[in-house]
């Protein structure tokens, strides 16, 4: 069973704690766009991914999405098996950005094993401790980094993610991800067009310049001016 190759402390579990998770363990198969997890809703259980792409994202009470990470190839997401943890409280939503390939661990026996193996829990630990890296960078930029800038990190780290300079993708769609307005979005891309930085058409943002989006991003979009 390929799952065996793609969890991160199986060959530190017993026997009896490998025949646990086996015998639990359901893999799923979901197109792009499916909402995998809920945070109103009930416990998930643990996520790791085979192949794909996942998007785990919060709302404000105005209905406005904010992406706080990303999972691809071999991450395992906790927050869809938050009830295990009782001192958290996340209301995360987990969607699929592409079709995705993963598995599931049901929630109480992954608790289980956590509390009998030390490589287990320690793991947990370590991937909790990144996944608040992540929500605290997150917060870093939204409280010190410029919209512009927001905007042309996003476009270059969605090139590296899809190894593109074409980008499929939406105005909507990237406002859902840095948590702003469509409108505010089309603004900010149309004035990177007009720097000769991107072209857009419908539904893609091509990058003309990449190294003047760099630039642009290192030095503050005055400089290029």
């Amino acid at each position: 069973m390929d799952f065996v190759n793609y969890f991160p402390v199986w060959g530190k579990l017993t026997p009896a704690q490998q025949s646990r998770i086996l015998g639990s363990v359901m893999s799923r198969t979901v197109k792009k766009g499916t909402v995998i997890h809920n945070g109103s809703e009930e416990c998930t259980g643990l996520l790791l991914i085979k192949s794909g792409q996942l998007r785990a994202y919060i709302l404000s009470e105005e209905g406005r999405e904010i992406t706080i990470y990303r999972l691809f190839d071999r991450d395992m997401c906790l927050f869809s098996a938050s009830c295990m943890l009782r001192s958290i409280q996340f209301e995360v939503v987990i969607e699929a950005e592409k079709d995705t390939e993963l598995w599931i661990i049901p929630s109480e026996v992954y608790k289980g094993i956590m509390e009998e193996s030390a490589p287990a829990a320690n793991y947990t630990n370590e991937l909790m401790a990144a996944r608040f890296s992540d929500v605290m960078w997150l917060i870093e930029q939204i409280m010190w980094k410029s919209l512009d800038k927001r905007v042309a990190d996003f476009l270059l780290e969605e090139a590296s993610i899809e190894e593109s300079r074409e980008l499929k993708i939406t105005h909507e769609a990237i406002a859902n991800h840095l948590g702003t307005h469509r409108e505010v979005i089309t603004r900010m891309l149309r004035y990177f067009q007009s720097e000769g930085m991107v072209q857009l058409s419908r539904g893609l943002v091509r990058i003309t310049d990449e190294e003047k989006l760099r630039f642009a991003l290192a030095r503050g979009f005055r400089s290029v001016l």
